[in-house]
């Protein structure tokens, strides 16, 4: 089954063209990725996706529903684009609870199951401001995971992981594939993309190629 369809998809910026008629599917229960250099419109792309960004013209749809027409954002989404951010002064548990809070819909159990998913220990009391770049990754990871949405939007979710982190989260991504969630991901590595993708996009000045 399609889950995202993109069609006929352009973002502008002024006069800038950022996306340039972008036409993709994604199929439920796969792995996608998204390579491209910097400024090839791949974190433009997943923004338009999510909801964040309005499209100049043509459609998302979205579990079958347009984004920005039906729905404002996706239903059963989870995300990192960019740095995740969050509350400095409190500890990961914390900063998941507050964020958990605005929709009401997992209690504390899912939140800690999300964090250990993600290889953090949810009875750390340490603030955030004291976590490693990779720590900080990881807590991101376990936000957009926590609520158990259908579909994930990564781009770079390798960013300051070690090789342990990154092999931890990798066998992550495999096993909510195999639990039938869609996911796309951005990655300059390569390797990531051979092992996790089942389909590959490639992206050069707001295009799609081949």
């Amino acid at each position: 089954m399609v889950y995202v369809e993109v069609e006929h998809v352009t973002k502008k910026f002024g006069d800038d063209v950022i996306l340039d008629d972008i036409d993709l599917s994604l199929e439920q229960g796969r792995v996608y990725g998204i390579c491209g250099n910097n400024g090839s419109g791949k974190t433009v792309l997943m923004k338009c996706i999510c909801g964040f960004l309005p499209v100049t013209s043509g459609r998302i749809r979205v579990a079958g529903k347009t984004v920005g027409v039906e729905v404002d954002f996706p239903e059963s989404i989870g995300v990192i684009i960019e740095t995740p951010g969050f509350l400095t002064n409190l500890s990961g548990m914390r900063n998941l609870e507050i964020l958990a809070g605005l929709k009401g819909k997992i209690s504390g159990r899912e939140i800690r199951e999300a964090v250990l998913k993600a290889g953090l220990d949810p009875d750390l009391k340490k603030a955030v401001s004291k976590y490693s770049l990779g720590m900080r990754q990881r807590l991101g990871i376990a936000q957009a995971i926590m609520e158990d949405p259908e579909f994930l939007v990564l781009d770079e979710p390798f960013n300051g992981l070690d090789k342990h982190g990154v092999s931890d989260i990798r066998a992550l991504l495999l096993e909510l594939k195999e639990r039938g969630k869609t996911i796309l991901l951005a990655s300059h590595n390569s390797e990531d993309i051979r092992i996790l993708c089942d389909g590959v996009f490639e992206m050069d000045g707001g295009r799609l190629q081949g």
